[in-house]
């Protein structure tokens, strides 16, 4: 793919002037020849193949970033679901997995690897229950590891057993890590309807029908649309600027598909996909809420917000189809509190609640992303949010995810703060009424009649 002169010029100004960056450059790895005869030999061979596959990764990236001047903001991992490699281990096993996979990445030099998952959706198998057994205490002890498990799907339903039980272990992960905010839960995604080849942390895994090994692209861009906005957007009809943010979305999605080939060749692998998720930062401008905003809401959060955002995420999508071949991950806009910091003030001035926030994950990527709860907030009150969260993913036949923090000590009007890209979290209001009877009912949802496609 080539540039011309004029898209060069561009580049530098969104990078220059409009905080414009690929988020991440992740590196797939499939670990399915990495069973040993027991958990010490699969961690070795786990540890020796990640190290194997991902020893160019930092340096390659650093070299596509030279040469264009474009950073690159995080180089990572994922590899296939650990409870699929580990399956028959107990929880002592898997936890020695994450700590392999833990000691590799900081060999290699990526801040996170993804890929401590389960897929639960329609039921467990030993490995399943072992890894998830684990997770809080491989969240506690490692640094860079990040889990997922998927406990539902449009086609298989709703599992609300394994709902109940991650409500458990992010309590527990919240409660192991309390002396640093609860942060393992910041490393813990629940998932409907998870994708194969997601490039972003924390629910990144490789899938089961992936290659040996892929190259990934996730990008960024909020900055350059908000600038375009800014310049370009006022007194634009509804129609116009959806237009307008869609052709700034062709423009990122084309430095981002660049980046990855690149990237890919110089390192000897195959290039998989670019997803096209506007993905927000801390920084001051770097933010969905202040796209939204200049769209014509007053604050994020207000009546409108969900119009408003169904309309950034289409043209987004549109956008970024145009200009690649290869899109793939969640690919939309993302709506983390704790990394946005229009969204933060928006949780400060109370425009934006929980309840809103459910309500945008109809239309948008992903779902509840890095949202803080009080740390006494029960265990079926966690249960009941990602229910509803899994609910809205399984009937739209749309990938949702809940990240919720319970920070342990704090309540609702103080803040978490993790610093770096999780940023800072203000604590949120749940519901004050019990769904306690409904989650322990327990068993698992059947399949909407809209999955029936066949």
């Amino acid at each position: 793919m080539f540039l011309t002169a004029e898209e060069i010029l561009q580049t530098i100004s969104m990078v220059s002037v409009e905080n414009f960056d690929v988020r991440t450059t992740t590196l797939g790895i499939s670990l399915r020849d990495c069973r040993g005869v027991d958990a010490d030999a699969t961690a070795k061979k786990i540890y020796d193949k990640i190290c194997f596959r991902a020893e160019k990764l930092i340096s390659c990236a650093n070299i596509i970033e030279a040469k264009y001047g474009l950073p690159i903001v995080n180089k990572r991992a994922s590899v296939t679901p650990i409870a699929v490699i580990g399956d028959g281990f107990d929880k002592d096993g898997m936890i020695k997995l994450a700590i392999a996979m833990d000691k590799a990445a900081e060999t290699v030099g990526i801040n996170y690897i993804g890929g401590f998952s389960a897929l639960v959706q329609k039921g467990a198998t030993v490995g399943d229950l072992a890894l998830i057994e684990a997770i809080p205490e491989a969240l506690n002890i490692t640094q860079r590891v990040c889990s997922s498990v998927n406990v539902a799907s449009t086609k298989a339903g709703i599992n609300l057993d394994m709902i109940y039980k991650m409500a458990k272990q992010i309590k527990k992960t919240a409660e192991l890590t309390a002396d640093r905010g609860s942060i393992g839960c910041a490393k813990l995604v629940v998932f409907a309807n998870a994708v194969e080849d997601n490039p972003f942390i924390a629910g990144a895994f490789h899938g089961i029908s992936e290659p040996e090994v892929v190259l990934n692209v996730g990008i960024s861009g909020p900055g350059v649309v908000r600038h375009v906005l800014e310049k370009n957007g006022k007194g634009l009809n509804i129609g116009d600027l959806a237009e307008l943010i869609k052709k700034t979305a062709f423009k990122i999605t084309r430095m981002g598909q660049l980046v990855g080939q690149e990237v890919s060749e110089l390192m000897g692998v195959p290039f998989g996909i670019v997803d096209i998720s506007l993905a927000p930062t801390p920084a001051i401008g770097d933010s969905v809420a202040n796209i939204l905003e200049l769209m014509g809401l007053e604050m994020c959060g207000t009546d409108g917000t969900t119009f408003a955002l169904a309309i950034l995420n289409d043209a987004v999508k549109k956008g970024g189809v145009m200009a690649t071949q290869r899109v793939g991950g969640l690919s939309g806009a993302f709506i983390p509190v704790s990394e946005d910091e229009g969204m933060i003030k928006a949780v400060e001035c109370g425009a934006l609640s929980l309840e809103r926030l459910q309500c945008m994950t109809c239309v948008c990527s992903v779902g509840l992303d890095m949202i803080a709860i009080p740390g006494d907030t029960s265990v079926e009150t966690i249960a009941g949010i990602i229910a509803d969260e899994m609910a809205i993913g399984v009937i739209n036949t749309k990938t949702t995810a809940a990240r919720l923090i319970p920070v342990i000590g704090k309540g609702v009007g103080e803040k978490v703060c993790y610093g770096g890209l999780l940023g800072d979290a203000p604590i949120m209001a749940v519901g004050k009424y019990s769904c306690a009877e409904i989650i322990k009912r327990g068993g698992r949802v059947p399949a909407p009649i809209n999955s029936l496609k066949n």
